[in-house]
């Protein structure tokens, strides 16, 4: 969703990828046995349309250049948000038939295909292509699993944004340019808002955006270090703070609009833009979503959501080494590619999110992610469940089915039961 060690970079040869095999790949699996398919790498991802297919094509012409023993194969499965292609990989890593690599979210969600057996470790290969000086430590630290990399992310998005219309605000006298400090300020402007004949301030829509509400109000009431626990096991999910973090997400929903649960973010982005509603929280691909529709930037605002400014909450999408995978040095050439300048710069510029290396250009980007790379140097990092960071599938499965029973029976504490044994049994 958003230079560097050398600006040009170097063709991955069979004699420097031979330097970096040592994992668990060979060239005959997955199937492929001629000369030509040998050539293949095919790349699987859920980015079919709009940004997403933009910057990925941006990235494929990066690879192009520089991997041009090797020809790029599209094996986007479109809908759902990333869930369909999910099931498919799923189907197809179970069958013995893994791509060449594959997307994924960077993180714990990443513990489902460590568990099976199913990705390679490519801590070598941050070393070999310098990812461990580009990348910041604590992204690095995050990226960590039992010591391990798994991944190498291409972007960062931030998930703790709030997005607002400063014409709506303007009806209950509030300032559109400033976020409220808490979530306590947050619920007395949207009270303000309320009584100026806004049937439903915050705008909201269902899934995976109740759950970033959700994490945002913990991050905000918790701090980050108990937020961070809450994923970690060190944060108790029965603790008062938790139970009174939770009684704030309930209080925020009653300034919601009714369809909460019929509707995606893109609608909910559009009754914030359309004037009916004044805040909606979600993910900076908002930035390239308001850009592609010509919003003009006089018409939104936007900040991290209230209580959380100097933390930023990530997640990236990021592709793997699938053990046994099709053509691995193929593979090694695109994984250089996604974490490289030139890759990231083609991919993020037409995405919407930043780089996730630390010497990118702002210049080169627009204006909210210039906002958001200044913070990713500064900020300290945390990371999102509801996106993969934070937490396995399955345990991201079990949340988002208590966080949508909340939102037709709002009982906290069972809410707070649920979530907790989420994180146990999953």
């Amino acid at each position: 969703m958003r230079g560097g060690l050398s600006k040009t970079l170097a063709l991955v040869g069979a004699a420097g990828l031979l330097a970096v095999s040592a994992c668990g790949n060979s060239d005959d699996g997955g199937g492929s046995g001629d000369a030509a398919a040998s050539k293949d790498v095919t790349v699987f991802t859920w980015w079919a349309d709009g940004g997403e297919k933009a910057g990925l094509d941006g990235m494929v012409s990066v690879f192009n250049t520089e991997c041009k023993d090797y020809k790029f194969v599209n094996s986007a499965v479109a809908g759902g948000a990333g869930s369909n292609a999910k099931q498919v990989l799923a189907n197809d890593l179970q069958a013995g038939k893994p791509p060449s690599t594959f997307q994924a979210h960077a993180g714990a969600e990443l513990r489902d295909y460590i568990n099976a057996g199913q990705v390679d470790d490519v801590s070598g290969l941050y070393k070999e292509f310098g990812l461990d000086k580009a990348f910041p430590q604590n992204l690095i630290d995050n990226l960590t699993v039992d010591g391990k990399i798994y991944s190498i992310p291409a972007n960062v998005h931030r998930a703790n944004v709030v997005w607002a219309n400063p014409t709506v605000l303007k009806k209950a006298s509030l300032d559109g340019t400033k976020a409220p400090a808490s979530i306590d300020a947050w619920i007395a402007d949207l009270t303000k808002l309320k009584a100026a004949g806004v049937t439903a301030p915050l705008a909201i829509s269902k899934g995976f955006a109740q759950e970033m509400l959700v994490e945002a109000v913990l991050l905000a009431e918790l701090g980050p270090d108990k937020f961070i626990g809450l994923w970690d096991g060190k944060t108790d999910w029965a603790g008062g703070d938790v139970t009174a973090a939770l009684n704030k997400y309930k209080t925020l929903l009653t300034f919601t609009n009714s369809d909460r649960e019929a509707i995606d973010w893109p609608d909910a982005l559009g009754y914030v833009n359309s004037g009916k509603a004044g805040y909606t929280l979600m993910g900076d691909w908002v930035a390239a979503q308001q850009l592609a529709d010509k919003v003009p930037d006089t018409a939104y605002t936007y900040w991290p959501s209230p209580g959380t400014a100097g933390n930023f909450q990530y997640l990236a999408d990021s592709f793997t080494l699938p053990t046994n995978g099709q053509n691995p040095e193929g593979a090694k050439c695109w994984l250089k590619v996604t974490g490289s300048a030139d890759g990231q710069k083609a991919f993020n510029t037409k995405k919407g999110s930043i780089p996730a290396r630390s010497d990118a250009n702002p210049a080169d980007y627009p204006k909210y992610q210039q906002v958001a790379m200044a913070d990713w140097k500064k900020d300290k990092i945390v990371p999102s469940c509801a996106h993969g960071a934070a937490c396995t599938l399955g345990q991201n499965n079990d949340i988002l089915s208590a966080i949508s029973q909340f939102s037709g029976s709002p009982d906290v504490a069972k809410l707070q039961s649920a979530l907790g044994a989420a994180m146990k049994t999953s």
